[in-house]
Formats: C-alpha cells, structure tokens, sequence
C-alpha cells in the first residue's frame, strides 16, 4: 500500500520553476511554429526549451510533492537530459551556417536510446517501486515500503549513472559549440567577446548561458546528496526561459512602427507632389556635391533647414518615398563613402578606426555596427577583399 503523500510545498522556489514552465512551453510553441525559410534554426531551439520546460515540470513536481500523487511519472523527463546540449549545438550550427547540418538526427540517438532502454525496464516498474525512487531522490529520509521489481542489478547502471552522462554530454557539446563560434567569429573578422552587436553574439550569448549551467549543475551535484538540489538547477534553467523571453519580447515586430501607422501619423500632412519632387532633387545634389553627412553633428533638423523644407516633410519624404528613416538614409551615405576610402590603395595606411570617424562615427564600434549591417561584412574584412582584388 502506498504511503500517504507529505504536505504540498509552496514557495519562491516553486512559483518560480512553475512560471518558468509555463513560460517555456509558450516559447517553445513559438518557435517551434517559425521554422521555415531562415528560421530552421528555431527549430531546433524550440527542442531546446521544451526540452528544458520538461525537465523543471519533473523537478517542480518531485519539489512540491506533486510527484506523490502521480507516480507514474517518476523519472518521466530523463531521456530528455540528454537532448539539451546537442539541440544547442544543433541551433548554433544552423543559425549561424543558415543550413541544417547534415546527419543531424544522429545527435539525437543517445537520448531516444535512452528512451527505450526506460520504456522497457523503468517505465512499467510498479508504483511502489516508483514511490521508492522517488523519495530516494527527494526525501532520503523517509522509510522506504517494501516493492518488487524486474530486472537485474547491472541492467539499472544506466539510470544510477544519468546524470554523470548528463554532465558528460553537456562538457562535449559545450567545448564543440565553443570551437565552433570561436571560428565562425575568426572567419568575420571579429573577436569572440566583441562589444558591439553582430549576428553572432546572440549564438554566443545563448552558449555563454548554458556554460554557467553546466558550472550550477557541476556544483549542485557536488554539493547535495541524491536530488535533492535539483529545484536550483530548475530555477536556473528557468532563468534562462527568462532571459530568452525576454530578448524575443524586446525584438517583437510588435514594437516597432508599422507601414499603417507610418500612414497614419502622416495623413494631415501639407505635403504637396511639388514640394516633394523639388526635395528629392535637392537632397541627392547636396548629399553628393557637399558631403553634409561627414560632420559627426549632422542631424534632420540641420539637413531640412539646409533644403529649405520642415523636418516633419523631410520626415515624411524619407520614410514614405525612400522608405528609410534620417538614420537609415544618412548611414547609408556614410558607409558609401567609408567603402570608397577603403577600397581606395593610397588610404591603405588609415587605421580602420580613423576611417570610421572621417564618415562621421564617433566610435569604432558603432562603425564596424552600421558597416556590417549594411555590407554584411566588417570594415577589416572588406578591405581585405578590395586590396585582394587589386591582385
């Protein structure tokens, strides 16, 4: 007969784990509902998060208590330990190649082995025996009732050694990830812990996050006996489901102005077809002729007085017309300018950063930003390929 259950455990620990869980499974439908063109990385990230709000849903149940009352899910989640590490590493891959790897289904074969090896001996165990694992994870103190089960001592080796595996597979896939990057930001010409935002800090970032829980899973399971500090590594994991969140929220198309309000916030304008023909004219000659956009002060206040033409008019021409905000439109001069300079055999001698500041940038980083998002490549990088044309 199977005990009574102890009391439900309800705190900071528990609320936190269980948001995390909830918030996870939201993310993991997201991506995993964005995955064709470009996105194929997100699919293997929307893995990753489920696979992680999976795991903490076990341990919040263990936690609490919960886990008494459904016992046949003690365990449930194991097989899932042992997919994290290769779909990060899958997601890297294939978010900074923009294609699948090839064979990929391979690194999924530790953890769907595992999940037959539980199917046939752990699974369909009894409850009692159920009871019993999971009050040695989380309640060594309790007294264990009497159970029977199938199966010989050396079969069960793989269960009593899964989180040595665990934290075997996460070194590996960790150190590879880390190999990875640290070519792939080689390759750009960049540095791996570069300042400025590029494509690739993001995958970094992300790899970064799972190193420091390799280091909190290393000292939790130095420091607890049993399981019994799991509800940090959930807590941790769901730091992450946080962090995640909270970086797609920031980037949502939700915040960003629409064509419609662009529309709309310029449908009471005076704007007339004539003042609009007359501007654009202007702007291309002196933009070419004057080079205004050199001085590190110029600003749209600056440029429309210079045109004879409201700032809201030069506004609206920009966006509506040349559909680029002033920033857009006056990086886009900028960077013109730094690539003839760059390709230019006489300024071999002009350090990259001097380059920047002669277009009008004020700091190196924000230069190498605005270069790469418009060349798709670095200052550095460009150059290189000029000079190795000239050959």
């Amino acid at each position: 007969m199977i005990p009574a259950s102890p009391p439900i455990r309800t705190d900071l620990f528990s609320l936190f784990i269980l948001l995390g869980c909830v918030q996870g499974l939201i993310l993991a439908y997201v991506f995993l509902s964005h995955v064709k063109g470009s996105h194929r990385a997100n699919l293997f990230l929307g893995i990753l998060i489920l696979a992680m709000s999976v795991i903490i849903t076990d341990v919040w149940l263990g936690y609490t208590h919960y886990m008494f009352r459904v016992l046949w899910l003690v365990d449930f989640s194991e097989p899932l330990n042992l997919l994290m590490a290769p779909t990060a590493f899958l997601y890297t891959q294939t978010g900074v190649n923009q294609k699948t790897p090839r064979r990929a289904w391979l690194h999924f074969l530790p953890s769907l082995v595992y999940l037959a090896y539980m199917c046939v001996l752990i699974y369909p165990q009894s409850l009692a025996f159920k009871y019993n694992s999971n009050i040695g994870s989380f309640h060594p103190e309790m007294e264990r009732i009497e159970a029977t089960r199938y199966g010989s001592d050396w079969m069960f080796f793989p269960k009593w050694h899964i989180n040595d595996l665990t934290f075997a597979s996460m070194v590996i896939y960790s150190i590879a990830g880390f190999w990875f990057l640290t070519r792939a930001f080689r390759e750009r010409g960049t540095s791996f812990f570069a300042g400025e935002k590029n494509p690739l800090t993001w995958f970094r970032d992300m790899s970064l996050q799972l190193t420091f829980l390799i280091l909190v899973f290393f000292i939790v399971r130095t420091s607890f006996p049993h399981d019994l500090g799991d509800h940090i590594i959930a807590a941790f994991i769901s730091l992450i489901i946080y962090i995640i969140s909270f970086t797609v929220l920031r980037k949502s198309l939700f915040f960003h102005e629409s064509n419609e309000r662009t529309a709309r916030k310029y449908e009471k304008s005076s704007l007339t077809e004539e003042i609009q023909s007359a501007t654009l004219g202007k702007l291309e000659a002196v933009m070419l002729a004057e080079k205004p956009f050199l001085d590190p002060g110029f600003s749209l206040p600056t440029l429309s007085k210079r045109l004879g033409v409201s700032t809201h008019h030069l506004s609206q021409i920009l966006n509506e017309e040349l559909k680029q905000s002033f920033f857009d439109f006056l990086g886009a001069y900028r960077i013109q300018e730094a690539q003839r300079l760059l390709a230019d055999p006489e300024n071999a001698y002009i350090k990259i950063e001097e380059i920047g500041q002669m277009v009008g940038y004020n700091s190196k980083s924000a230069f190498n930003t605005a270069f790469r998002k418009i060349t798709g490549s670095t200052p550095s990088e460009y150059r290189k390929k000029q000079a190795n044309q000239k050959f």
